[in-house]
């Protein structure tokens, strides 16, 4: 397993340095025989649904020239996935809008609060220095660990997140470049937990599987080519 995932990461650098070649939201040849799967088909809300029901939400979100996009201050609420996941290398390309805030979550309780690939513009929202030691930026654990500062954000483009899941053991990319790594469910987690807004959480990002949630937080924000590779 452990290998596999490293040989994915090496896989995942050579191919953002390539110019794209196939069309968005669809799998490469390669990409199928090593097992990814499309989480969006980029045309339905199949897969999908809110997190307040077991319906896709009727407003806040539409689908876009290919991509899925968060409509400004329509409030549809957040939704995720509706398979549950593990294990898994998570691939999502973003793009901001001026000033946006949304996030990429896993390992989300029931009600949506979970760990964050925190998708924000840090030049012109006010969360970027809201938090301790950058740690509510782009890419960042949202409010737990602060992503690398010379990340190679892209602005005004479409940017690839990636999450790398190997069992407690996690890593956040950005276009290529590992900007976070962390291990959960342990000593060192739960104090970490402990001095963040999610203290009030006892099992707080713990789960051993649980949906992909893409946030609604009344910004502007496009998504496409959301892939996994599961096991």
């Amino acid at each position: 397993m452990k290998i596999r995932f490293l040989l994915v990461s090496l896989s995942f650098l050579v191919s953002v340095a390539q110019a794209q070649t196939e069309s968005d939201n669809t799998l490469s040849k390669k990409e199928k025989a090593e097992g990814w799967k499309l989480l969006w088909d980029g045309k339905t809300s199949n897969g999908w649904k809110s997190t307040k029901g077991d319906n896709f939400p009727d407003k806040g979100w539409s689908v876009d020239g290919g991509a899925l996009k968060v409509l400004k201050s329509a409030r549809g609420g957040d939704i995720i996935t509706t398979t549950k996941y593990k294990n898994f290398v998570l691939k999502v390309d973003f793009k901001l809008t001026e000033g946006a805030n949304s996030g990429i979550k896993y390992f989300v309780d029931p009600s949506g609060i979970g760990c964050e690939f925190q998708v924000l513009d840090d030049e012109k929202h006010p969360d970027a220095k809201a938090g301790v030691e950058g740690n509510r930026t782009l890419g960042s654990l949202y409010d737990l660990i602060a992503a690398a500062p010379n990340k190679p954000y892209k602005n005004g483009e479409f940017n690839t997140a990636m999450v790398v899941v190997n069992n407690n053991k996690v890593e956040h990319w950005l276009n290529g470049v590992k900007i976070v790594e962390y291990e959960r469910n342990n000593q060192m987690w739960r104090a970490l937990v402990n001095y963040s807004k999610y203290k009030k959480y006892a099992d707080f990002g713990n789960a051993a599987e649980a949906p992909i949630l893409l946030q609604d937080h009344g910004d502007e924000v496009w998504f496409k080519n959301l892939k996994i590779l599961a096991k």
